[in-house]
């Protein structure tokens, strides 16, 4: 059986025996240990020559935190890994990117060592885009019944094997400010994401984003869009008729039916957070967080970035 750690439970129960002058060897008997791992956690915890369990437990966590393969981290690499990092990829990202450019491997997993040791970025954990559940609140915004369910939508589209497939959303100001905001539209294959901005949540505002983002593409790379039934997209018989396309509903309370336009709003956000005033986000600003978002290697895209895969499948149109 390999080796194991000294846990914060062993710990506090080695400084409660040698309060009670338990010889090492004792201590070891009772713990399960050789008696010179216990001699080595006693020299290596004693503060003020005394054995401190929590202080012991926090030097440790601080040692696995330095605990780097020796000539791994360098100037040269950190350089390369900050300036990464300040592109707003993730750790795995920029791993996976070396990889396959043929640089020194560095694990994640390092990665995310020496950011949280303060090699990188100056410590700031904050670069990173945060993880978790969110509890969103019930949507108050009025909604249509009529329309194509999502339902009804090709078994392509849904496995993602054809392109051209959109998913449409909006992202808003916070509330009270201004009532602009920006329409959101992420094609399904490649994953590329496109913000416009717009200066409220009407179906007007929409019809005129969605003809600016479409005209933009070559015919054919607009074949279907996904949205919610939000009253934005009640302009989605003229979506139809002017652009040749199909409009699909996903379901009431189904956002993971929508799942790519979730997630390009969520790094979105890494901009814009919450309580930002979209009506003071410049264009430049704005295209600016795009270019990022889609500048970053992608694990679903075997790490190509969604600008490369969506300029491949552009190429492939007749």
């Amino acid at each position: 059986m390999g080796y194991t750690h000294f846990s914060i439970t062993e710990r506090s129960k080695l400084e409660l025996l040698l309060k009670m002058r338990w010889s090492t060897r004792a201590i070891a008997k009772e713990l399960g240990r050789h008696h010179a791992s216990i001699a080595r956690e006693i020299k290596r915890g004693r503060f003020n020559q005394e054995y401190v369990a929590r202080s012991a437990q926090q030097a440790y966590h601080q040692r696995r935190a330095y605990s780097v393969p020796v000539g791994k981290y360098n100037l040269e690499i950190a350089k390369d890994l900050n300036e990464k990092l300040a592109l707003t990829w993730s750790p795995e990202q920029i791993a996976e990117k070396r990889r396959s450019e043929g640089k020194p491997f560095i694990c994640f997993k390092t990665i995310y060592r020496w950011l949280y040791a303060g090699r990188l970025a100056a410590g700031k954990v904050s670069i990173l885009r945060h993880k978790g559940k969110r509890h969103k609140p019930m949507e108050t915004r009025g909604r249509f019944l009529i329309g194509t369910p999502i339902s009804q939508r090709p078994k392509e589209v849904r496995k993602r094997k054809s392109f051209g497939h959109w998913e449409l959303d909006t992202v808003v100001s916070s509330r009270g400010e201004s009532r602009a905001c920006a329409a959101t539209f992420i094609e399904r294959k490649t994953r590329l994401y496109v913000a416009i901005k717009i200066p409220d949540r009407t179906a007007h505002s929409m019809e005129i984003a969605f003809g600016v983002v479409a005209s933009q593409y070559p015919q054919g790379a607009f074949q279907t869009a996904t949205t919610d039934r939000g009253k934005e997209f009640a302009c989605y018989a003229a979506l139809e008729s002017v652009h040749n396309i199909k409009v699909y509903f996903a379901d009431p309370y189904s956002s993971w039916q929508r799942g790519s336009n979730e997630n390009g709003n969520g790094l979105l956000r890494e901009f814009f957070p919450k309580g930002h005033d979209f009506a003071k986000v410049t264009d430049k600003q704005l295209a600016e967080a795009i270019r990022l978002i889609n500048d970053r290697p992608r694990k679903c895209l075997g790490w190509k970035s969604a600008h490369e895969a969506f300029m491949e499948a552009l190429s492939h149109l007749t």
